[in-house]
């Protein structure tokens, strides 16, 4: 699975810090970004998109097919 973070939805709420702080990073401009994302499991990367406010967390099959939101 893939995960990336659509820019301009994030509002850099930090749920996806508590909730896989090994994957996710704020940026000087306050926005989520991914670091490891193969340091959880999958069921982790969905809990974290999941929480996002915003659905600004993109879950994508390794083949580029989008799961969520």
């Amino acid at each position: 699975m893939r995960v990336r973070i659509d820019r301009e939805r994030c509002v850099g709420a930090a749920n996806c810090l508590i909730s896989a702080p090994t994957v996710f990073v704020l940026n000087e401009d306050q926005k989520a970004e991914v670091l490891n994302p193969g340091t959880v499991d999958d069921d982790q990367l969905w809990i974290a998109a999941e929480l996002c406010p915003t659905e600004a967390i993109v879950l994508e099959t390794d083949d580029g097919e989008r799961l969520y939101p």
